[in-house]
């Protein structure tokens, strides 16, 4: 301690120390400059820490925008080098998500808000065949006439669908060769029986087993009251006309036409009470496929204890 306050006492006295006391003046401001170099020095100081703010502000900025460039940029599955899109596009701003995750939603699309799905594309038609429609139903058509037969005649030119013949050989049957078939003898009642009488000649020449028979007089007939013929003709969906060539001896013949489906019949008579007479039955028909046109010829009456009957000698389809 006496050490302590003789230092003091030198120190208070040391007028001679060569260290002068530490002064608290800014560096580079002597107590001697005048007023206005001070005021020169602290507007230059002043400027210097306007230029070091507005570096560190406009550095704060440049580092915001690096920031905020690097936030909204091209991320990993970006749009560049997909098909379409320009060199640099990225996807839209404003409109978050990850393309990719599930949930998250692709490019922007006008108008929606963000996270709002597009509306769903409308489904591309299928082509395809166009549907064929259902045939249209055919309603039964049928109307039968009478008239006179001719003298001669020519099954291959009135029947190019199907014809058919009998009586050539004893109650044979000729069929037109390569014929659609539509004709069928469906038998009837009683016995048939060969007759070469005929005044009616005809004449074909695609038949079959004959192929060709030129002014055939041929025929068969069934005795007796209730006794006759009996034929089917197919429907085929279009119209159709029918030729029957029949006649009788003494007797009524009945002609009973009728639809396998129903709907519209029709009886014609042929008589002749002394001797023979023939005709030309025509039937026009329309049914659909699988239905059939009914056909009886058969004996209604007979006048006389000889055998009155009815007569077939050919059946033709156009």
């Amino acid at each position: 301690m006496a050490d302590e306050d003789r230092m003091r006492a030198d120190s208070r006295a040391g007028g001679g120390s060569s260290e002068a006391p530490t002064s608290h003046r800014r560096p580079g401001v002597t107590a001697g400059q005048p007023r206005l170099a001070l005021r020169r020095f602290a507007d230059d100081y002043r400027r210097r820490r306007w230029a070091v703010t507005g570096l560190a502000v406009l550095a704060c900025v440049v580092g915001l925008g690096a920031y905020l460039v690097t936030r909204n940029g091209p991320e990993s599955g970006d749009l560049a080098g997909r098909p379409g899109v320009p060199v640099g596009a990225s996807r839209p701003t404003g409109f978050p998500g990850v393309e990719g995750r599930t949930g998250d939603v692709g490019p922007a699309t006008p108008g929606l808000r963000p996270r709002q799905r597009p509306p769903s594309p409308e489904p591309t038609p299928s082509v395809s065949a166009p549907a064929v429609p259902p045939a249209p139903s055919v309603p039964p058509a049928l109307s039968v006439t009478r008239s006179e037969a001719p003298g001669e005649i020519d099954l291959t030119a009135v029947g190019h669908r199907d014809w058919m013949h009998w009586g050539l050989h004893g109650t044979s049957v000729v069929r037109k060769r390569g014929g659609s078939g539509e004709i069928v003898d469906a038998g009837g009642r009683g016995s048939r029986v060969g007759w070469g009488g005929n005044q009616e000649l005809v004449s074909w020449r695609d038949g079959t087993p004959e192929r060709s028979v030129r002014g055939s007089a041929n025929g068969v007939y069934a005795c007796g009251a209730g006794n006759g013929f009996s034929l089917a003709i197919a429907g085929s969906g279009e119209p159709r006309t029918v030729q029957i060539y029949a006649g009788t001896w003494m007797a009524r013949g009945r002609l009973d036409v009728r639809l396998s489906t129903g709907g519209p019949a029709s009886t014609v008579r042929l008589e002749d009470p002394y001797t023979s007479k023939s005709a030309q039955f025509t039937i026009q028909f329309q049914l659909p496929r699988g239905a059939r046109l009914l056909v009886n010829w058969t004996v209604e009456k007979v006048f006389t204890r000889h055998c009155g009957n009815v007569g077939l000698q050919a059946v033709a389809v156009r």
